[in-house]
């Protein structure tokens, strides 16, 4: 299931956020691919330090303010998060992301754009689905989450610059069929609310979603 997530972070936080993440000191996105990615990854990635985790943190706390984004994932941590910059033709070919990170297993992945689609050409996120391809080019300021087990690449950038952050969540819950199954359930009991559902009934609707997730959950 893809999610787009818009409202991670409001004007004056994109705002900061983009000013600081055009003020990192980047090195060659390829020290953080694995043998074969490396191979199709042409791109700069911010190098690792303080100012670099202030800008991952916001990121997280953001997403973790999100309802859509927990909901979608059910997180249990970041594998990892990264500051990418694509220009002067770079791209990441068709690859998969590593199934184990420093941080965990990867179960989705996410991208948030952090450059205004108008200043650069080219750099769509292409997810690789077995009818056709998906291109992603988003507003700054939103999110694509989307699994860690799909074939995707990233366009080259003809022109302009395209910063990102991305990053990899472990969900607590391992199956896709089951996070999708309680994010409809989510959805559900938002819906009986706001139609004033007896509490008799939204109890029994959140008995349900807490016993399915201490089933599934791990």
């Amino acid at each position: 299931m893809f999610h787009i997530l818009t409202g991670v972070l409001d004007a004056a936080a994109l705002l900061a956020l983009q000013e600081a993440v055009a003020a990192l000191d980047y090195e060659d996105g390829r020290r953080t691919a694995g043998a074969i990615a490396g191979r199709v990854k042409r791109n700069a990635q911010a190098r690792q330090g303080a100012a670099r985790d202030a800008v991952t943190a916001r990121v997280q706390a953001g997403l973790m303010a999100s309802g859509t984004f927990t909901s979608a994932a059910r997180p249990k941590g970041f594998a990892r998060l990264l500051v990418s910059r694509y220009e002067g033709g770079q791209a990441y070919g068709s690859h998969v992301d590593d199934a184990l990170m420093p941080g965990g297993r990867t179960d989705l992945s996410f991208t948030l754009f952090l450059s205004d689609p108008a200043s650069y050409r080219g750099g769509g996120l292409v997810v690789q689905e077995r009818a056709e391809d998906r291109l992603i080019r988003l507003n700054a300021g939103e999110v694509v989450l989307y699994p860690s087990d799909t074939l995707h690449r990233v366009e080259p950038v003809t022109e302009g610059t395209r910063f990102a952050v991305v990053g990899w969540v472990t969900s607590w819950l391992r199956d896709p069929r089951q996070r999708e199954m309680l994010f409809d359930l989510d959805q559900a009991i938002g819906v009986e609310q706001a139609r004033g559902a007896e509490d008799g009934q939204l109890d029994r609707l959140a008995q349900l979603r807490s016993n399915l997730l201490r089933m599934w959950a791990e």
